[in-house]
């Protein structure tokens, strides 16, 4: 899956699985730095409810390096421009 092309001072964020079922988008551009609670947050502008339903399971990584999920908006590593930020849903395995 390809990112569009970004602009001086944004990051990409890759939204998989739920997550992009979610935001009906595979991926979409922030503007950047901003430490990743900030991005939780706007997020969650965004799209009311995502926190709850997929944020706080999901995995995430910068720039293919998994980092903890925030505890606050201002927590967190700081994405950088032109980082690739993932958000990973859990995946349910069915056993029978």
């Amino acid at each position: 899956m390809a990112a569009a092309p970004l602009s001086t001072g944004q990051c990409t964020v890759l939204y998989f699985a739920g997550a992009s079922s979610y935001t009906g988008k595979e991926s979409e551009a922030f503007p950047a730095p901003m430490p990743i609670g900030q991005l939780f947050a706007a997020l969650e502008s965004r799209y009311p409810g995502i926190r709850a339903r997929v944020l706080d399971s999901c995995l995430v990584t910068v720039n293919l390096d998994y980092v903890d999920v925030p505890k606050t908006d201002d927590d967190g590593v700081v994405i950088q421009a032109a980082d690739e930020v993932a958000i990973i849903p859990p995946i349910c395995r069915l056993t029978f």
